[in-house]
């Protein structure tokens, strides 16, 4: 067999030799390092026998893969100590997730208590230290029912599998779980984890299914990157964007409406210097901007493809006792937009942007703040343009993401999810031909991208954007899809430079994606600190004595005002430290202390938040400053850098 190294190196590699021996023929050091390897972009386990020619390559400790294939290994180890602690335990899934790994538990009735996870940790040591090989092997469908015949979460998987279909199991000692991998070789690699935390999780997140016990953990290849991690974890519990929304007023939920968010005056402020701006920016690259109906007819979602495919997800009533639906999504209506008149190829691209608001059922155990909600805000874009003009189109988009991301300190990551291998519609060439225009825009314009094989949309390719806040998490937001699929079944046509009817293609656009979780996710981000554009608050003045400095505090409050900023007087009688260290506590990005210095020499002393300095400049000069930082959306502080 013929292997393609990563270097560009070719070497050749006998039958029924694995990854471990590719490894070692190299270099010893690189065997004891080795985990998995890759093989034409799928990841296999290391002593898997290498199946044909291709790409190869080894995963190290030190490659991307190697956090995700040692939680899910991590989660097996957890799952085997549980079931040789609570008797009759049986288990739903247990996958790796972005920081750690996590496993739905049945414990028969049995309530996990937080002290339990020592005892589990304790155990999971115990099995590490015997190093136990982690084994696949393949079986049929009969087999892996007989073997999961005690546990009915796994039959249910098992039992929607192809009659034909070869299923993996992997076995490490007495433990053995139904699994497609693939793992470390064997428990020794499992040293360093940490048992975080338990919640409920409904079977398969059906609220009409059992709760089982979910519990979360993170393992990590030396002790230094497990407590690296677990000091963001405490963290992220500062920034918990509920409980700084809380704080600072920025929004609450009612159990009169679960999933169904309240902005509060602070919130909604921050909110609309947000959707100002995106307006503004929407209209200086050329967007025709729209509002689609709410509800619309069951024949608009019949067409759309989300009656029959979506409808668990969807709301639905009857008026003048026909169907009608709450949109999930805004692509129809925007359609019907397109369609509303004929199009000529000089229209095009014609850019149709949407701060939409949808709703869409989730399951109640999987509601969280504003980061999982039953109605949200989606800021939507749908695009119609030729196919010459696709690629310059991307272009132009990414540019725009670049824009808006930089705003807020977030880097990003870009991810090429291509077609999948079935249920998706168009011949292969189109496909083809569509990735290629994705990946020649990203490279044209300078953007480095990963390939997601197989995880495209069933109508098209698409551009994932991956987010990375201060603490190196990764949130998915912005997407660019490329649609094959909507244009065929709403008829939507233009005529070409030959008089032509012609289809154009659609490009499905979200940058911020859920306006709420982008609030949410900005809060945790800045730690509720914003960029003075787009705080709530932006300048407080506390004058030193209210009763001497009141007057002339007030007036410079409305001056203030006057030109243009978000202020506050706070001339309560409270002591001046207090309400200095309210204004800290509420994240003011300016508090200007107005005393006898400031009223003869008609000026101000501001003390700007995250720096104890406080000083002394005229009014003229202080109004500057700001609107410089506003003009140029300047961050209040490095949210790296903020101490909580």
């Amino acid at each position: 067999m013929k292997l393609i190294l990563k270097d560009g190196k070719e070497i050749n590699v006998e039958e029924s030799k694995n990854g471990h021996d590719v490894a070692l023929s190299i270099a010893e050091s690189l065997a004891k390092n080795s985990i998995a390897y890759k093989l034409n972009d799928e990841l296999y386990d290391l002593y898997r026998p290498i199946s044909g020619d291709g790409k190869f390559e080894l995963i190290t400790k030190d490659s991307p893969e190697a956090f995700h294939i040692l939680n899910h290994s991590a989660a097996h180890l957890m799952a085997e100590a549980i079931s040789s602690l609570f008797e009759g335990a049986k288990f739903g899934v247990g996958p790796a997730i972005e920081d750690g790994f996590y496993y739905d538990v049945d414990l028969n009735g049995y309530v996990l208590k937080e002290e339990d996870l020592a005892k589990i940790e304790s155990k999971m040591k115990e099995f590490s230290k015997k190093n136990e090989y982690i084994i696949r092997e393949n079986v049929s469908k009969e087999k892996a029912l007989d073997l999961f015949k005690n546990d009915e979460y796994k039959e249910e998987l098992i039992s929607e599998l192809n009659d034909d279909e070869e299923i993996s199991v992997y076995k490490q000692g007495k433990y053995m779980d139904l699994c497609r991998g693939p793992h470390v070789p064997s428990t020794g690699f499992i040293k360093f984890f940490k048992l975080d935390s338990i919640a409920g999780a409904y079977w398969r997140g059906n609220s009409d299914n059992k709760q089982l016990t979910r519990v979360y953990g993170v393992a990590c290849f030396t002790k230094e990157e497990l407590e690296h991690r677990e000091a963001l974890k405490e963290e992220a519990k500062k920034r918990d964007h509920r409980k700084i929304g809380k704080e600072l007023g920025l929004f609450m939920m009612s159990e009169y409406g679960p999933g169904f968010p309240f902005f509060l005056p602070n919130g909604l402020m921050l909110r609309r210097q947000i959707e100002n701006w995106w307006y503004q920016i929407h209209d200086d690259y050329g967007y025709k901007l729209i509002k689609t109906p709410i509800i619309l007819s069951k024949e608009l979602w019949l067409t759309s493809g989300h009656w029959d495919h979506y409808k668990e997800n969807m709301y639905t009533t009857k008026i003048d006792e026909k169907d009608y639906a709450i949109k999930p999504m805004n692509c129809p209506g925007a359609i019907l937009v397109y369609n509303n008149e004929l199009h000529s190829y000089k229209d095009l691209p014609l850019r149709l942007g949407e701060l939409g608001i949808v709703h869409r059922h989730e399951a109640s155990g999987a509601l969280n703040g504003l980061f999982r909600v039953r109605n949200f805000t989606q800021d939507d874009a749908h695009i119609f343009c030729t196919r010459d003009q696709l690629k310059d189109e991307i272009e132009t988009l990414l540019g725009l993401y670049d824009k808006i991301y930089s705003v807020f300190g977030l880097d990003y990551s870009i991810v090429l999810s291509t077609k999948p291998e079935k249920d998706y519609i168009g011949d292969d060439a189109i496909w083809e031909q569509s990735e290629k225009i994705l990946a020649d825009a990203c490279e044209a314009s300078g953007h480095e991208f990963k390939i997601n094989p197989g995880d495209g949309a069933f109508y098209g390719p698409k551009l994932d954007f991956k987010l990375k806040d201060c603490m190196g998490r990764i949130w998915q937001c912005g997407t660019i899809q490329l649609d094959m699929n909507l244009p065929e079944r709403f008829d939507c046509t233009y005529i070409n430079s030959k008089g032509e009817k012609e289809r154009p293609i659609m490009l499905h656009r979200a940058i911020l994606g859920s306006f709420e979780r982008f609030i949410g996710i900005i809060t945790e981000h800045f730690a509720g600190a914003f960029p003075i554009w787009c705080a709530p608050l932006q300048i407080k003045v506390l004058p030193v004595n209210p009763k001497v400095h009141g007057e002339f505090a007030k007036n410079l409050t409305n001056k203030l005002k006057d030109a243009g900023f978000r202020v506050e007087l706070d001339e309560s009688e409270e002591k001046l430290g207090y309400r200095l260290r309210n204004s800290v506590i509420k994240k003011i990005p300016y508090t200007l202390v107005i005393g006898d210095k400031e009223m003869e020499n008609s000026s101000v002393t501001y003390r700007k938040f995250g720096s104890e300095k406080q000083i002394n400049v005229s009014l003229d000069d202080f109004i500057n400053m700001v609107n410089d930082e506003i003009k140029t959306k300047a961050l209040l502080v490095d949210p790296k850098n903020l101490k909580l």
